[in-house]
């Protein structure tokens, strides 16, 4: 009785939940849908985070709402590519010098370029959320709150790209959430944030298997 009065007490946060558990599934499965489940997973943790004075992790979900929209987009039309040289196709060469066509998005390795512009990014990222939180907010954890919203936006952004190393980004965020979350009472979302800290070793493996590397690219 107890429990189901929690729950009832609690329906939107539990949803909330069980929505993102959806999400992750359907992430390391690659699956085009988990970009809707996203969008609705963010909406109910808007007023979650909203009550729970997480503000930057509000803002977060808002910034997801909108990432979601643009992932949805780069993963059904993919992205443009120019090929250069010719490929060996049935015994015949196929001469694709200078074609361009569609070619959906694939699995890669982060390049040592964008991995230094991200650090940066959300060095500065950190840096300002976290002075904002601080001083124009009665947030409790403005430095814990500040690192896995900018830490977040980074990594989503990459999952969007379809770059593997999200996935370690997701395992510090995951990680530090759950602690914050104790703190914050929100037991529901400390057992969504558990699911997601274990499926990120699971998401990692499995999109591994699929990496395309600067090797394979004829």
């Amino acid at each position: 009785m107890i429990v189901m009065n929690w729950i009832t007490n609690n329906y939107i946060e539990v949803f909330g939940a069980i929505t993102g558990i959806i999400y992750v599934f359907l992430e390391i499965r690659q699956n085009l849908w988990l970009w809707p489940v996203g969008i609705a997973t963010s909406a109910v943790y808007i007023w979650v985070f909203f009550t729970g004075k997480l503000y930057a992790d509000m803002s977060l979900q808002v910034y997801y709402l909108i990432i979601s929209i643009i992932g949805w987009y780069w993963w059904i039309k993919g992205i443009r590519h120019k090929a250069e040289g010719k490929r060996q196709i049935g015994g015949e060469q196929a001469d694709i010098r200078g074609n361009q066509g569609n070619q959906a998005l694939t699995v890669t390795s982060i390049k040592l370029r964008l991995a230094i512009t991200l650090s940066f990014v959300f060095a500065l990222l950190y840096s300002l959320m976290w002075i904002v939180l601080d001083h124009l907010t009665d947030s409790p954890v403005p430095g814990r709150d500040a690192f896995i919203t900018s830490l977040s936006i980074i990594a989503t952004w990459m999952l969007a790209r379809k770059i593997l190393e999200h996935w370690y980004l997701w395992m510090v965020v995951n990680g530090v959430a759950v602690a914050l979350f104790i703190s914050r009472g929100l037991y529901p979302t400390i057992i969504l944030y558990s699911v997601y800290f274990a499926m990120s070793f699971i998401g990692l493996k499995e999109w591994r298997k699929t990496t395309i590397n600067d090797q394979e690219i004829p």
